[in-house]
């Protein structure tokens, strides 16, 4: 090749090197990821980010590591909600607990076809859920078991909410999820607080609308807490005149009262066998210093129990929530 030749050669190799390094390939282009949302408004009126909570529930990113608030305007909600297992730490936030309600009637034997555990307003299936300022309610009435608030999830924590409903309100379900209910009002007549879960109610006031049960756990025998209830307060409607603290849905039930000031309404055995003496050799049932014209220890049934002090200082948050993967719930907000 001619001297000229090697010298233009030369100069084309090194400008097509230069412009190979200055062009990326095509490949090589990346863009930044999205900002993930965490905060949606739910108005009925349209004036928010979507008109049903459903469809707010529904936006959120599935496994979310962090929280998404989900804040809700006054409106009543006509929804049967569902928060499954894949939308994680969600937050429902009401404008005000009386005004903002998400409602739904379905109940067991309707014309659907529900069963206790599908006739739910609202089914909580995630974990690190939080719902607070707002009302839960089953309307269908007293026509037998029609739950309002229906909870798997793990870590779940309701504030200053109403469950409100007839028949079994609030299913406290699966062993081992761990429950908070706090300042909150819950009403019903037969067994409105059941199931097997570990669950705490912390200055909450329990209505009884008619004489009944107020409760109904099932916990599994190697769980060492079932229902706890810290300093509430027990009303009634007028006619609900003998109403028992708990009977077990399941032989191994545990259920205590602690402090809590309890009307004239609660009848003075304060606990049911379920119609079964066998119950009373495996539930635990107990009380430490009630208070109120219900709270009379002398004519409780004999296989119940007064706690002494050393052993009511063992339902802390801490232990009640401890095991093999420690939970404390926030302090009070």
């Amino acid at each position: 090749m001619a001297p000229g030749n090697l010298l233009l050669a030369a100069a084309l190799l090194t400008s097509f090197s230069a412009l190979a390094q200055a062009t990326p390939p095509a490949t090589a282009t990346t863009q930044a990821p999205a900002p993930q949302i965490t905060r949606l408004t739910v108005a009925a009126d349209g004036t928010g980010d979507y008109r049903t909570v459903q469809e707010a529930v529904n936006a959120v990113r599935d496994l979310s590591q962090v929280t998404v608030t989900i804040f809700i305007r006054n409106g009543v909600y006509r929804e049967k909600l569902v928060v499954p297992a894949h939308k994680i730490n969600v937050r429902l936030v009401g404008e005000s607990r009386e005004g903002t309600v998400i409602s739904y009637a379905d109940y067991s034997g309707d014309a659907a076809k529900h069963t206790t555990y599908t006739s739910y307003t609202v089914l909580v299936q995630g974990n690190d859920f939080t719902a607070e300022n707002l009302t839960i309610a089953n309307t269908a009435g007293p026509v037998g078991q029609a739950v309002a608030l229906h909870v798997t999830g793990d870590r779940a924590q309701f504030r200053r909410c109403r469950l409100l409903g007839h028949q079994d309100t609030l299913f406290a379900a699966v062993d081992n999820s761990r429950q908070y209910y706090q300042d909150c009002y819950i009403e019903g007549t037969t067994d409105f607080i059941f199931g097997p879960a570990t669950a705490v109610f912390e200055g909450c006031t329990l209505h009884s609308k008619k004489n009944s049960y107020l409760t109904a756990a099932a916990t599994p025998p190697s769980q060492p807490y079932g229902f706890v209830f810290l300093g509430c307060t027990l009303t009634a409607d007028s006619i609900a005149q003998k109403v028992y603290l708990g009977r077990p849905w399941r032989p191994h039930a545990k259920t205590v009262f602690l402090n809590t000031t309890m009307g004239p309404h609660i009848t003075p055995a304060g606990w049911e066998n379920w119609r079964n003496p066998a119950n009373e050799k495996t539930a635990f049932y107990a009380e430490y210093r009630s208070a109120g014209p219900g709270a009379t220890a002398a004519g409780r049934v004999p296989w119940a129990h007064q706690l002494t002090a050393k052993q009511a200082r063992q339902y802390t948050l801490k232990a009640i929530f401890g095991g093999a993967t420690p939970w404390l719930p926030a302090e009070k907000q």
